[in-house]
């Protein structure tokens, strides 16, 4: 299960690319995963503006929407996105309705769930109910990480909430949101400081410096598959996405990361809105940086 809100992004790539498409965790991270051979629920909520086409597209990428909630008098949640050399700044335009445990039921049952906020939108007792209803819990904190200016304009803040942290298997942040809950200035330093408060596998994404992997208490380099980047949205919840469908099948977490980097890379070469890899060309990626690591 992936919970979080979906967004429709209005991005801006340097003066002359322009483009509005639906987005978010539940999007990236769940076609992700499904594109790998496994079974995708999303809880979210959108508004009465979210086009009925994006969800025959969730519907064609196999993903079970029953958990997702239309809200008529609501607004989807939307950001506007503009990317200025390496920099990406965001503005948040709309915001839909906070997650609540009795959005979705008790009989729920999965392997592993994606917490994975964008505004703070899944209170505590919403992911209390979540993990209590999964084996594995996995978070993307940046929506805990973010605070919104009186324009919506995105900024990062310190936050090292013990409640969830200490309930988490599986975090996945980029470089800036794990400085932001360790308080270090070292990357390596700074996935450390986290799995102190029990988390297993921590997670720091790069984008093309590839990733940080730590579990078992060691720290490995995953290196990012070289490619040219033609839009980088979505590339961090591709990553975890694809994680996460290897983790479920049990695989060594050197070859999950290396999975999630080869889906990253395919995502980001593209432009349009399915910009996903197949099965194949994932593996193929994937067998390519593990052979650099061994």
């Amino acid at each position: 299960m992936v919970a979080g809100h979906f967004a429709i992004d209005k991005i801006e790539i340097g003066k002359e690319r322009r483009i509005i498409r639906i987005g978010g965790p539940p999007f990236y991270s769940a076609i992700a995963a499904s594109r790998l051979g496994v079974k995708v629920i999303v809880l979210s909520k959108v508004g009465g503006d979210f086009p009925q086409n994006y969800l025959k597209i969730l519907e064609n990428e196999g993903i079970d929407i029953a958990s997702l909630q239309i809200i008529e008098d609501a607004k989807t949640t939307s950001f506007a996105i503009k990317y200025v050399d390496d920099r990406r700044e965001m503005r948040l335009q709309a915001l839909c309705r906070e997650l609540l445990p009795e959005d979705f039921s008790v009989d729920v049952k999965v392997k592993v769930v994606h917490v994975a906020p964008i505004t703070g939108e899944i209170p505590y007792k919403t992911f209390e109910k979540l993990r209590k209803n999964a084996n594995i819990v996995c978070l993307d904190p940046q929506g805990f990480i973010r605070r919104f200016d009186e324009k919506g304009n995105v900024r990062l803040r310190e936050w090292r909430d013990r409640r969830f942290l200490e309930k988490v298997s599986i975090l996945k942040a980029d470089e800036k949101e794990a400085l932001c809950i360790s308080g270090s200035s070292d990357l390596c330093m700074a996935a450390k400081k986290i799995a102190e408060y029990g988390v297993e596998t921590v997670i720091i994404t790069m984008a093309e410096k590839g990733a940080i992997l730590l579990y078992d208490g060691e720290i490995q380099k995953i290196p990012a598959y070289p490619t040219r980047v033609i839009d980088p949205t979505g590339a961090g919840d591709v990553f975890i996405g694809a994680y996460i469908a290897e983790y479920i099948k049990k695989k060594d977490p050197i070859w999950c990361a290396c999975v999630g980097s080869a889906a990253a890379s395919i995502l980001i070469e593209k432009s349009g809105l399915l910009r996903f890899g197949f099965k194949n060309e994932i593996y193929e990626r994937a067998e390519k940086l593990h052979r650099m690591i061994s």
